[in-house]
């Protein structure tokens, strides 16, 4: 793999995300087995489709139960977003996360299974991103999102001290 293909994470890199299932807790779960800074907003009572977030994942309720204040809270609050999916067509929260990144300024890319990963790894390195939102697709509503969230991340992002190997 060349270096084109690759994003060696600075020291202070950090994934944020809203903790829902799916791509938000795979990148999440990426972070933490890689031992990488995490962290983000989550709706109030740490809310997701299939009970409370776990509070393994490091994250900060906002005032609101609702969903969008942590989808607007997270893309405010980082560099740049990636919102994965497993379909051409964004909807739903994944488009509101879109529509925010665009509100705010923010860059974000769109990653589904016909996009190669080396898109991700020059994107990141183009706006020299330090603190990343994954966003996405449930895993009910996008089953094997989570899979293909930590098997991008694995192609793409390498910690600093294992990018020498």
């Amino acid at each position: 793999m060349n270096e084109s293909e690759i994003y060696i994470l600075p020291p202070d890199f950090k994934i944020v995300s809203g903790g829902q299932t799916g791509a938000d807790q795979a990148g999440l779960d990426w972070a933490i087995n890689h031992e990488v800074n995490h962290g983000g907003w989550c709706p109030k009572g740490r809310r997701s489709e299939d009970g409370p977030i776990d509070s393994i994942y490091e994250l900060t309720e906002t005032p609101s139960s609702k969903y969008l204040e942590r989808t607007e809270w997270n893309v405010r609050d980082s560099d740049a977003t990636v919102i994965f999916t497993m379909d051409e067509k964004l909807d739903g929260g994944s488009k509101k996360t879109a529509e925010f990144a665009q509100k705010l300024g923010k860059p974000v890319i769109h990653m589904r299974p016909r996009v190669h990963p080396k898109c991700l790894a020059k994107f990141l390195s183009r706006y020299q991103v330090k603190t990343l939102n994954i966003a996405g697709k449930r895993e009910t509503s996008a089953p094997g999102v989570s899979k293909y969230v930590l098997e991008v991340l694995d192609q793409v992002l390498k910690p600093t001290e294992t990018a020498a190997e």
